[in-house]
């Protein structure tokens, strides 16, 4: 079955381009020219990703992601202007599970979107498993959280960052590590992108993310679930 992706921009151009170049790959696509038509789109249909413009007339690329962010966990990849690193920061803050800077390289949007369906695709494929620490479970089978009694949503890259660690309990992770494990060797992003990603998990999963139980820190180093 095709995967189904929404192409949010205002640049008629930009959508043509990426509506031939994506569907010449298999992939079916539907498109939003602003941000209230972004968010129809979502409430009324299921797509496997979606590619969000930061610029956009009515409400901006981020004022979508957090209402998508507030309805389902659908990837999401930003793209934003060259330089605008607040931009970057906080779509990572809302929930986007990636970015990428304009003007961009189709090849290198279609890496990243397959980059990003074939982990999905991945653990929707596995047995149902469960792993637990403390008051903290996961279900890998259907990417379900429960900690400390209460469900918790994760994006896919949150989700992918928590089973990374409790299959390695005390292992420490440099932010080199996590990048090219999470996101993929190829991945342009940088330090930052790991430590909104913990902050934002911390902030999910933790009593008291400024006292963490679970995602611990070793300074200088990197991160690891506690043992």
């Amino acid at each position: 079955m095709a995967k189904r992706l929404l192409l949010v921009d205002d640049e008629p151009l930009i959508i043509k381009g990426l509506k031939f170049s994506l569907e010449q790959d298999g992939y079916e696509t539907d498109s939003a020219a602003d941000g209230d038509e972004a968010i129809e789109k979502v409430r009324n249909n299921d797509y496997d990703l979606i590619l969000l413009d930061v610029m956009l007339p009515k409400l901006s690329g981020i004022e979508v992601c957090q209402a998508v962010r507030e309805k389902c966990d659908t990837p999401i990849i930003m793209l934003t202007a060259k330089g605008d690193d607040m931009d970057k920061i906080l779509g990572l803050e809302l929930g986007a599970d990636d970015y990428m800077t304009k003007p961009f390289n189709i090849l290198e949007v279609k890496a990243r979107i397959k980059s990003i369906l074939r982990r999905m695709g991945a653990v929707r494929e596995t047995p149902k498993l469960e792993l637990s620490s403390g008051e903290l479970m996961i279900n890998i089978g259907n990417r379900s959280v429960v900690s400390h009694g209460k469900n918790v949503n994760l994006t896919v890259k949150e989700f992918d960052l928590l089973q990374l660690f409790m299959n390695n309990p005390g292992k420490v992770y440099s932010r080199d590590e996590l990048l090219e494990t999470i996101w993929g060797f190829d991945y342009l992003g940088d330090f930052r992108t790991v430590d909104v990603h913990i902050r934002r998990l911390r902030e999910k999963i933790e009593k008291d993310s400024a006292n963490p139980a679970y995602i611990m820190t070793k300074w200088g180093v990197g991160y690891f679930l506690a043992q």
